[in-house]
């Protein structure tokens, strides 16, 4: 199987995707930049966190599901039948609209990957969950509390903590599927701001209903209506002169 390496381009090409006889994602084709932020936008229902979930291979688990096309990280094809689907999440993190953390504490939540892969000294663990915590931005607020319960500290911190648990396995895309839907705004605040300092180092792709958010952290932006790609490109030309009427009917509110 070929390697992850750093700056990896996703590409989906001739993208179908069926629910049983549903239709639910039609003729795709996109290139997405490596070690950028790529905000996928689009009415409730029109494909967007479905796309999303192909990269780590989601999908795999609905019943019914059939997926045509080709479908890369880099110069991996995820479908392909060597490609190590347990590297392949490993490498291509998730991060949910809910935070999910574990009922465990802080610690084994953030030590859960490594352990999973074989890390098993107290002390390189220790590094990974001091790490991961800081690259999430959210060390400080609970340095002191490791081995107490994340189901103690508050839903920001839990969605951080989620976060820094993806970022454990060193992956090299994030997939995060409307992170901070269900956050007060200064929670959200602190994750749009980690979104900026993490894509220095990963591919990031956020499914987002916020236009405000996508035009703040977003370089591109792919807008999604019925299952089709509409429109992608840079998120200053999608938003300041889009080329598509549907497009612009959708980010000025005329419907979504």
């Amino acid at each position: 199987m070929k390697v992850f390496t750093e700056n990896m381009t996703i590409t989906a090409k001739d993208c179908n995707l069926y629910y049983g006889d549903f239709h639910a994602l039609r003729d795709i084709n996109i290139s997405i930049p490596g070690k950028k932020v790529t905000a996928l936008i689009g009415p409730s229902g029109c494909g967007k966190s479905t796309f999303l979930k192909i990269f780590n291979r989601m999908n795999d688990l609905v019943e019914g599901c059939r997926i045509t096309g080709e479908y890369r990280i880099g110069e991996i094809d995820i479908f392909d039948k060597t490609t190590d689907i347990n590297l392949l999440r490993k490498n291509v993190g998730m991060v949910f609209q809910k935070p999910n953390p574990f009922p465990m504490s802080i610690y084994d939540n953030i030590a859960f990957a490594p352990r999973t892969f074989g890390i098993k000294r107290k002390d390189e663990l220790d590094e990974i969950v001091r790490t991961s915590l800081q690259k999430a931005g959210i060390w400080d607020e609970v340095k002191d509390r490791l081995r107490k319960s994340a189901l103690g500290i508050s839903g920001g911190q839990q969605q951080r903590l989620c976060i820094a648990r993806a970022l454990a396995a060193s992956p090299r895309v994030l997939l995060m599927d409307e992170p901070t839907s269900a956050l007060d705004p200064i929670s959200t605040g602190k994750i749009e701001e980690l979104t900026d300092e993490l894509k220095k180092e990963i591919t990031i792709l956020i499914v987002t209903h916020n236009m405000q958010q996508a035009t703040r952290i977003a370089d591109m932006t792919a807008f999604f209506l019925l299952g089709e790609l509409v429109e992608y490109g840079t998120t200053d030309r999608i938003f300041s002169c889009p080329s598509d009427k549907r497009t612009e009917n959708y980010i000025t509110g005329r419907f979504g």
